[in-house]
């Protein structure tokens, strides 16, 4: 009698065996997959991360205005964007408003408006800029009469003649001279924060 009891305890336990195995397997599923998920979140948030390293380093650079020399065009505190290839494929261009590593302070960046090239004969007169013997109309300006004279120079090979467009509170070319174009960063192209000035520079 005490054999027959064991072999139905035996098979008993042969019956609820399958059943068991069946939900360790399934927790063990779940166990992998929930580690799959975080897996995969840690992989796609490390390449996301990697990707706007490369885009910061090597094609598109967020700044953030922290001078008054940029207003009206830029005021403290906005944020721009600056294309960081556009010089590998053209030369800096009249008009064009550069971030540049300062000449002056080792470490500080400054963002202004290029206004002569290589070649041209730039000077300050009587509240106007001269380039090439011309007055500029330079609507972009705080104020259109600003302080100050600049005797006539021709911008060498290689560098850019740069001025703030708030032209009475502006560290530039008009005290250290024209940048070279190494020195520059990058171009602005659009003001991306706060969005009551969002737009192209």
């Amino acid at each position: 009698m005490s054999g027959d009891l064991e072999r139905v305890s035996a098979d008993r336990e042969q019956v609820a065996s399958p059943g068991e195995s069946r939900r360790a397997r399934k927790a063990a599923k779940k166990k992998r997959g929930t580690w799959g998920i975080v897996i995969e979140i840690v992989i796609i948030a490390a390449a996301a991360f990697a990707i706007a390293m490369l885009v910061q380093a090597f094609l598109f650079k967020p700044f953030t205005i922290h001078q008054v020399s940029m207003r009206p065009t830029l005021e403290e505190g906005d944020r721009i964007l600056i294309n960081r290839v556009v010089y590998h494929f053209r030369d800096p261009k009249n008009g064009d408003v550069v971030v540049f590593d300062s000449p002056v302070v080792e470490g500080e960046d400054l963002v202004k408006r290029v206004v002569a090239v290589a070649g041209d004969r730039v000077a300050v007169n009587d509240g106007d800029l001269y380039v090439n013997g011309v007055a500029q109309e330079e609507a972009y300006l705080l104020e259109q009469d600003f302080a100050g004279e600049y005797p006539e120079i021709e911008v060498p090979e290689g560098q850019v003649f740069v001025m703030g467009d708030n032209r009475n509170n502006s560290g530039d070319s008009r005290s250290f001279g024209p940048i070279e174009v190494d020195r520059i960063i990058g171009c602005a192209f659009v003001i991306y924060w706060p969005i009551g000035h969002w737009g192209g520079v």
